[in-house]
């Protein structure tokens, strides 16, 4: 009798912006790359699209998601981007707006959302930058999606900061990415399937 067929991989869109798409680092380092490097450590059965643009705001990847998810059918999305919006000041409420519209959209396509949230620096102003903080827990409250609150946590407010960042002082250094992808992997680990069994493959 033969051994029952094992399951099709899920498939895990990453749709960024910069800091999901390796800028200034080594191809093959970045939290993403890491990422498919774990699940096959993990034999979690899943592969990883990593869409994600440097210098992508929000407006961006809500006019690109679509063409994206029809042509990657995800089981997963991870929403990574925004911090480009409080780079060029646009409006808080539009900012909003759009990760509300593309979980949505993610939503309807069937897939699971995790949205990455981002936190600015202290001289954006405290109210701006509370604001900010918390438009990613009201999108994800609003739509009933995981969420990570800050995805440099550890990295931005470490006592090692300095060494942890790009001479830029925006992007994060190679060193960072394990803990960029320790921040993410709790909150993401619970919408993949378990592990392969042992001895499945190939019996």
């Amino acid at each position: 009798m033969a051994a029952p067929a094992s399951p099709p991989p899920r498939t895990i869109l990453v749709v960024g912006d910069s800091l999901s798409a390796e800028y200034g680092l080594k191809r093959g380092t970045g939290w993403v790359a890491l990422l498919e490097k774990r699940l096959a450590a993990q034999k979690i059965p899943a592969r990883v699209v990593n869409a994600s643009i440097s210098g992508d705001t929000t407006s961006g990847g809500r006019s690109r998601l679509p063409a994206i998810l029809a042509q990657h059918k995800p089981d997963v999305v991870v929403l990574e981007l925004g911090g480009n919006d409080a780079l060029r000041g646009l409006p808080l409420a539009l900012t909003e707006e759009n990760l509300a519209h593309m979980t949505e959209t993610a939503q309807k396509a069937r897939a699971r959302v995790l949205l990455v949230g981002i936190q600015v620096p202290p001289n954006y102003g405290t109210d701006y930058a509370n604001r900010f903080a918390g438009l990613y827990q009201s999108v994800a409250k609003s739509h009933k999606t995981a969420l990570v609150p800050f995805m440099l946590k550890g990295v931005a407010d470490g006592a090692d900061a300095l060494r942890l960042f790009q001479a830029d002082r925006i992007h994060p250094t190679e060193a960072a990415q394990p803990l960029i992808l320790d921040n993410i992997w709790p909150e993401l680990k619970k919408l993949l399937p378990a592990p392969a069994p042992a001895g499945i493959a190939g019996s």
